[in-house]
């Protein structure tokens, strides 16, 4: 997938998450929500460390 993509497509997602009224959502689907967002972080967060330390020319 090229880069354009996606982050387009991230950016998309967290655009979707954003409208959503947490409130409405219930407490054991939130704490789910929860654990995959975390999930998802610490993986964007690993992408992020491997481009930090790339050396450029």
């Amino acid at each position: 997938m090229e880069w354009g993509r996606a982050m387009g497509e991230l950016s998309t997602a967290i655009d979707h998450l954003a409208t959503e009224d947490v409130s409405e959502i219930p407490r054991a689907l939130l704490a789910e929500q929860l654990i995959e967002l975390h999930w998802q972080m610490a993986r964007l967060q690993a992408q992020i460390a491997r481009r930090t330390g790339v050396r450029l020319p």
